[in-house]
Formats: C-alpha cells, sequence, structure tokens
C-alpha cells in the first residue's frame, strides 16, 4: 500500500532543524567531540591572532568568536541539518507499508588502516561492519531493498511482518522511488535505521490512522493501490 502525503505532513515527519535523535546520531563518539572541541580552539586562537595583527573592531572578532567557541555544539544540528534538505527537496512523498519479503547479513568494508607490526613489517587492517539487508515490498510488486548496521534487536526480524516507511520522488504518481526512509515494524515496535531520519511521533499518528482506516474498508483486490 503506497498512500500520497501532503507536503506539509510531509515536512513534518522530514524536519528542517535536527531533531534529538538526528543530533545524537551526529553527536557521535568521544573522538568525534574531542576533534569538534579541537576546532573551536583552532578558530578562537585564528581570530584572536586575527585581532592582533589587523586591529580589528570587538564586535566583529566577538561575532565570530562565539560563533567558532560553540562549534562543537551547533555543528550536529548543521550536519542533520543539510541531511535532511537533501530529503525535504523532494517534491513528492508517500506512506509506504509492505512486508518483509526477505533478509540477509553482509560485511561492508567501511576503510583500511596501515599500521606497523612488532617485526617492522606493514600491516593493513581492514575495519569492517556487519549489516543487514532487507527487501521489503507489497502486492503490486513494488519492493525496495534497504540497509543499515547490524543491531541485537533485528534478532526479531522475520519475514512476512508488516514494514512501513515514508518514499519520496520528484514524479506526481510516485511511479519513481528516489529516496526512502528508515523502516518501522509496528509487530515489534522496531526501527531499522542507520540515520533516524524522521520524526516518530508525526510517523506513528500516520501510521496509526492508515491503519484504522485499512481495518475498517472492505479488504481490496491484490495489485491495487491507493
Amino acid at each position: 500500500m503506497l498512500v500520497p502525503l501532503t507536503r506539509q505532513k510531509f515536512e513534518q515527519i522530514i524536519p528542517l532543524i535536527a531533531s534529538g535523535p538526528q543530533y545524537k546520531y551526529y553527536w557521535g563518539k568521544v573522538s568525534s567531540f574531542v576533534q569538534r572541541i579541537l576546532v573551536s580552539v583552532v578558530i578562537l586562537a585564528v581570530l584572536l591572532l586575527i585581532q592582533f595583527l589587523f586591529r580589528l573592531e570587538f564586535g566583529f572578532i566577538f561575532f565570530f568568536g562565539v560563533f567558532g567557541a560553540f562549534f562543537w555544539l551547533w555543528y550536529p544540528i548543521f550536519q542533520a541539518s543539510i541531511r535532511n534538505r537533501k530529503c525535504r527537496r523532494y517534491k513528492y512523498s508517500g506512506f509506504f507499508r509492505g512486508r518483509v519479503l526477505n533478509w540477509w547479513i553482509t560485511d561492508r568494508l567501511m576503510g583500511k588502516q596501515e599500521t606497523v607490526n612488532s617485526k617492522g613489517e606493514l600491516v593493513i587492517i581492514e575495519n569492517r561492519e556487519k549489516r543487514i539487508n532487507l527487501e521489503i515490498g507489497d502486492d503490486t510488486g513494488f519492493t525496495v531493498e534497504f540497509e543499515a548496521p547490524l543491531r541485537n534487536a533485528y534478532k526479531v526480524i522475520a519475514r512476512g511482518q508488516i514494514a512501513e516507511m515514508i518514499v519520496m520522488s520528484n514524479t506526481a504518481d510516485l511511479s519513481s522511488i528516489e529516496e526512502f526512509s528508515d523502516i518501522y515494524i509496528p509487530s515489534r515496535d522496531l526501527w531499522v535505521s542507520d540515520y533516524p531520519y524522521v520524526r516518530r511521533d508525526f510517523f506513528n499518528e500516520v501510521s496509526v490512522r492508515l491503519r484504522a482506516d485499512q481495518e475498517r474498508r472492505p479488504r481490496r483486490r491484490s495489485g491495487n493501490r491507493r
């Protein structure tokens, strides 16, 4: 089942400014936080040097000083907002409900690191991550493949479970899907995602309403879409 969404509802579900979970995603690990702190320190040092050399007005230095001093705090918001904007540029969207047709586990090479062992030999260490792959589809033959980092919570995923997501397109009839959000499995109250694209409160509101509408209507023949 694929139901078109109004622009207003889509912009509620995909926020313009980073939501709490999105901010947490880009906050990252301790190493990321330390890197942002170092950037803040460098910005302040450069501004102080510029002030010393060119005797600029205090207001100018103060403005950019505050901007740089809190780089560590606002940069995750900026990163998430840029990513959200890439989704919001699509003109049309829809709420898709299908089922898990298949799932499998893969290894993805995330990067390589060169180091030297105790014998002085060059050793290349591969950083690999286990990923879960889901094939989601409905009775019309529409399918999408989704990939995310593997989590212990995903052990409950099974073929046949209902799966929901937001799909995005630049075609009014949604005949060509160009992007889609994280996946929600209602029976397990489980989100499968890497990046938390959607505002889950607004998403669940649409999900519950459409589920109630579907239960009130007579069952349609397979192959039909709203």
